[in-house]
């Protein structure tokens, strides 16, 4: 869009918008060996394993099938599912001041996230506070739909009441960007607090 937008609302990612994530935490703790922690992250816990979490598989079936292959590792692959919200947080530095004040201004805000749905009800609990002003949140587990999936998109924009032209999609990942912008929203590549507060004062959000 080369016009400026009249923005409506915002839709937020959550992982490493809202909130750092970073699995490595989990098993930092109880592996002191960096170069066994790395060959865990990439050879058995890896993040297109986790993917499957985010699309909807539930836990069980997962790590079922990933004991299987790695059966010496079992208590660790448990452990990503009894201890998968340690690895989410603290907030990204500036956030949670970002959200007050839109809230604040009275823009309407909204999230769609790729998380699995069953970790997501007590890391939403946990964090409660933060999402108090959001009015909705699509998560992909829930909806067996991810980003960049374009139709995650069209059914958060239906289900928030949305027009595309309205919205400012927020995220860390540029494919995600795009697919939101293919719709017709204004994106914003997310980068740190400073300059996404820069941004939401050029659209006059803030």
């Amino acid at each position: 869009m080369t016009e400026r937008p009249e923005i409506a609302a915002v839709i937020f990612d959550v992982g490493n918008v809202l909130y750092r994530w970073n699995p490595r935490v989990l098993h930092e703790r109880l592996i002191d060996d960096d170069q066994a922690l790395d060959a865990l992250l990439r050879d058995v816990v890896t993040t297109d394993w986790h993917f499957q979490h985010d699309q909807g598989r539930p836990f069980a079936e997962t790590s079922a099938e990933l004991i299987a292959r790695h059966p010496d590792r079992a208590d660790l692959i448990r452990l990503w599912g009894e201890k998968f919200v340690d690895s989410v947080g603290p907030a990204v530095t500036g956030m949670p001041e970002i959200v007050r004040d839109l809230h604040g201004a009275g823009v309407a805000l909204f999230a769609i996230t790729n998380f699995s749905a069953e970790f997501w009800t007590p890391f939403h609990a946990r964090e409660a506070a933060l999402f108090a002003p959001f009015r909705d949140i699509v998560v992909s587990g829930v909806e067996k739909l991810v980003k960049p999936d374009p139709a995650i998109y069209r059914l958060a924009l239906d289900r928030f009441g949305l027009r595309a032209e309205q919205a400012l999609f927020i995220d860390d990942r540029a494919e995600n960007i795009v697919a939101a912008q293919a719709q017709g929203m204004y994106g914003h590549l997310f980068r740190d607090a400073a300059m996404l507060r820069r941004e939401l004062a050029l659209l006059g959000l803030l």
